[in-house]
């Protein structure tokens, strides 16, 4: 994905492959579309309370896994009790 400066919002992205729809199959076009970026939509309160527990012991991208089943075993599970 090429994103641009100057097209703030916006993103240029391949054209979908050949695939069948209802019984023809469509043709692969050269070339390449103009697409808005992804809307950010709002977390629901169940998805805040484990973005905010996660973020509190400290798991993160490229954590280890053995890392990861510890903090979600010891902090995590406490910190989503019921008053945690």
């Amino acid at each position: 994905m090429a994103v641009f400066k100057s097209l703030s919002g916006f993103y240029i992205k391949g054209r979908p492959g050949p695939h069948r729809l209802e019984g023809v199959t469509t043709k692969r076009h050269a070339g390449f579309v103009l697409s808005r970026l992804p809307k950010a939509y709002p977390l629901t309160s169940q998805q805040r309370r484990v973005k905010d527990a996660a973020a509190a012991c400290g798991i993160k991208p490229g954590i280890s896994r053995s890392a990861l089943v510890t903090a979600m075993r010891t902090c995590v599970s406490g910190k989503m009790r019921k008053g945690g």
